[in-house]
C-alpha cells in the first residue's frame, strides 16, 4: 500500500478510481519544489522538478500494489514514479509517491502551466473519451 500525489486527471475520483480498479480515501495536498506544465496538445499536465515552485494536488491514501501496478501503465513510458515528501493539512508532512515528467520527453512540456478548471471545464470530457482504455487496464495479481 502506498500513498499517491496526483497533480493532473488523476485529482478526478472518478478517473483515479477507474485507473486504479478501486476508491480510495483522498485529501488535498502540495508538493514543494516541483512545478505543473501542460503536455504539448494533450489536456493532461507533467511535473518536473523546480526549486522555487509548489503544486497543489491531492493525495490518495492506500493505494494498493496491484493499483500501482495499473497506474505505471496509465502513466506510461512519459512518467516515472517517485517518492517525494508532500504537504497536507496543518503544515504536516508525508511520504507519497507521485509520477514525474522523464527529463528526455521535456521538449513535450508547454510554456505555460496546467489548469485544473480548465480540464474540469473543457479536458476532461476529450481526456475521457481519448483515454477510454484506461478503464480495461487488467487487474493484475
Amino acid at each position: 500500500m502506498a500513498d499517491v500525489f496526483t497533480y493532473g486527471s488523476l485529482m478526478c475520483a472518478d478517473i483515479m478510481s477507474a485507473v486504479c480498479g478501486h476508491d480510495s480515501r483522498s485529501e488535498p495536498a502540495r508538493l514543494v519544489a516541483f512545478r505543473r506544465y501542460a503536455v504539448l496538445d494533450e489536456n493532461y499536465p507533467g511535473l518536473i522538478e523546480d526549486a522555487g515552485a509548489e503544486c497543489h494536488g491531492v493525495l490518495y491514501r492506500d493505494i494498493s500494489e496491484q493499483g500501482l501496478r495499473r497506474l505505471d501503465v496509465f502513466e506510461g513510458e512519459y512518467y516515472r514514479r517517485q517518492n517525494v515528501v508532500i504537504t497536507f493539512g496543518n503544515e504536516s508532512n508525508g511520504n507519497a509517491q507521485t509520477y514525474v515528467f522523464r527529463p528526455e520527453y521535456r521538449h513535450l512540456l508547454a510554456d505555460w502551466p496546467w489548469s485544473f478548471e480548465h480540464f474540469l471545464a473543457v479536458g476532461k470530457s476529450q481526456f475521457t473519451r481519448a483515454y477510454l482504455g484506461f478503464q480495461k487496464i487488467p487487474n493484475q495479481t
